[in-house]
């Protein structure tokens, strides 16, 4: 059993949020040399990726639980 549902739009920015994180840590560390406006396309394009994923789970949540409730309705009846 789970302990909370499987939100994949939070995968998905929570996976940008980390790149970015590690794109600044790898700059400040030395290892290699990241822009400062790079960080801003990975954040905004990861958090508006996030949203598209979340709307289109939640559109097939609905969708999912909806056929559940009409073919047991049908079975019961």
């Amino acid at each position: 059993m789970l302990r909370h549902e499987f939100q994949p739009g939070r995968l998905v920015a929570g996976a940008f949020l980390t790149l970015a994180a590690v794109l600044y840590a790898g700059d400040a560390g030395g290892a290699w040399e990241t822009p400062w406006f790079v960080v801003i396309p990975v954040v905004t394009g990861g958090l508006c990726l996030a949203g598209a994923v979340a709307l289109l789970a939640g559109r097939i949540r609905r969708r999912r639980a909806r056929g559940s409730r009409d073919t047991a309705s049908d079975t019961v009846a």
